[in-house]
């Protein structure tokens, strides 16, 4: 139709709400902020942080990291006619093209304010998804929010 659409949310970590840290509402809206809409040709990567505040003035930070996927276009209507099929033609509609490209999002929420790390992590989310590698998901996630710090004087 029109190439507008909603966006949904895939995938999330964690699956459950944290008590301290719940899931923000309607962060699909907040992703694409001029709506989610079908292009002709596919568009580079992008990347912004924005601040959330919650009711108890807390802030939340949002990286989000866009990514433009391939989708096959909706083919034209047909009718049947005396029992053959003809393809709906319209003069007064523009030609779609073969191929569109719709937006798809990877979004950290954290309270704190590291835009670099966050750029850093969801693209290297990315580049394993493009690639389509075999690691888990749950693994690369895990590895990236896990650190090991040191006792000062003792083995690295």
């Amino acid at each position: 139709g029109s190439g507008e659409g909603q966006g949904q949310i895939l995938q999330r970590f964690p699956e459950k709400d944290w008590e301290d840290n719940p899931f923000p509402q309607g962060i699909e809206l907040f992703c694409q902020p001029s709506g989610w809409q079908l292009f002709p040709e596919r568009n580079p990567p992008t990347f912004f942080v924005a601040v959330l505040t919650d009711i108890n003035s807390e802030r939340h930070y949002c990286a989000c990291f866009t990514f433009w996927e391939a989708v096959e276009s909706p083919q034209p209507q047909s009718h049947s006619i005396n029992g053959e099929e003809e393809e709906e033609e319209e003069a007064s509609s523009p030609v779609q093209p073969a191929q569109l490209f719709a937006p798809k999002s990877l979004v950290l929420v954290s309270r704190l304010d590291h835009a670099e790390v966050f750029r850093n992590s969801l693209g290297l989310i990315y580049t394993i998804y493009v690639d389509g590698l075999s690691v888990s998901l749950e693994n690369v996630i895990g590895n990236l929010l896990t650190c090991t710090i040191p006792i000062t004087g003792g083995a690295q």
